[in-house]
């Protein structure tokens, strides 16, 4: 071989070097400049906490500013898709909420497949929806719920914070699971729900702790169980559904997600972050105190969970007919 040759081939194998040195770099040195999480719900609730309260974690670990954007509508849809399009550089981060897996099949024609098109970084948080009622209602466990359901078929009104939000689909996989004739009333959120069950216009609803716990506290309504697989904390005497309904599990939760062909060196990197903030006793307070628990994951583990929860609400919004406004 001669010289010019060998010389060609050493620079072309250098060449082909390039690419995987230069994301070897960005990693490294990733964040250089501020990065922005989506949040497709209003500034406030508790899709913006989650986001506000890991990005400033994510801000001090990482010094860098990452900052949250909020862009509404279509039930987080939106935000979704500005994430789909960005650059897969790690600097556009979506805060991926329990309604991602909801909306997959609720909304017929997307422009975008959530499992395929969003990279999973990992869990935030899991907050679980509470059973309430009206105190007129003469059930003070899920037994008896099911029993007075029973003998009045078609009687009992169930409140929906919107179509297609955790809340409403909690509710009709309870009516699943137990084979109950309850009739749903759909409301344009929580809070309006919230104020036709405590005149008594409805009898039950499934609802945050964040917005329940004060009237439950005041004795205004009457907390039949949880709907997340442990006993919550913020409720460590009310039981879960499970208990009395074997299988049932139905919260609202928070992640983090990347346009897909993020390097996996930047997912990484934001994992183990996100991760060691979920095991910081400030954080664990401050998600405490809104009725949730740490959701620390790997990023396959993560994956994984989206998909069962996907399947999962795709059996219930097609048991309950469910269509999005």
């Amino acid at each position: 071989m001669n010289q010019h040759r060998r010389n060609f081939l050493h620079l072309a194998a250098g060449a082909a070097a390039l690419p995987a040195l230069s994301g070897i770099a960005r990693a490294d040195s990733y964040p250089s400049r501020a990065v922005h999480i989506i949040v497709g719900f209003a500034a406030g609730g508790p899709n913006d906490i989650s986001a506000r309260l890991i990005g400033q974690w994510l801000s001090q670990r990482l010094s860098q500013q990452f900052v949250v954007e909020n862009r509404t509508g279509a039930g987080g849809n939106i935000a979704t898709e500005l994430v789909v399009r960005s650059p897969a550089d790690g600097y556009t981060l979506l805060l991926v909420p329990a309604p991602a897996a909801i909306n997959a099949t609720l909304y017929r024609s997307l422009n975008f497949n959530f499992i395929r098109d969003i990279a999973p970084i990992g869990g935030i948080v899991s907050v679980p929806e509470v059973l309430v009622v009206n105190p007129a209602v003469p059930a003070k466990t899920v037994p008896e719920l099911i029993a007075y359901a029973k003998a009045n078929p078609g009687k009992i009104n169930m409140a929906s914070a919107g179509v297609g939000s955790v809340p409403h689909v909690a509710g009709e996989l309870f009516k699943f699971m137990t084979g109950l004739n309850l009739i749903t009333v759909g409301y344009r959120g929580g809070g309006p729900a919230l104020v036709d069950l405590l005149a008594g216009q409805v009898q039950m609803m499934f609802e945050p702790t964040l917005s329940t716990l004060p009237h439950i506290r005041a004795g205004k309504l009457r907390a039949l169980a949880v709907t997340s697989a442990k006993r919550s904390a913020a409720l460590p005497d009310v039981p879960t559904v499970g208990e009395f309904v074997a299988g049932y599990e139905a919260t609202a939760w928070f992640g983090l997600g990347a346009p897909k062909g993020t390097p996996a060196e930047i997912l990484d990197k934001l994992n183990r972050e996100v991760n060691a903030g979920l095991a910081d006793a400030k954080i664990k307070a401050q998600l405490a105190d809104l009725g949730g628990a740490p959701m620390p994951m790997t990023r396959a583990e993560f994956g994984t969970f989206i998909a069962t929860e996907t399947e999962k609400w795709a059996k219930v919004i097609k048991f309950a007919n469910i269509k999005a406004d």
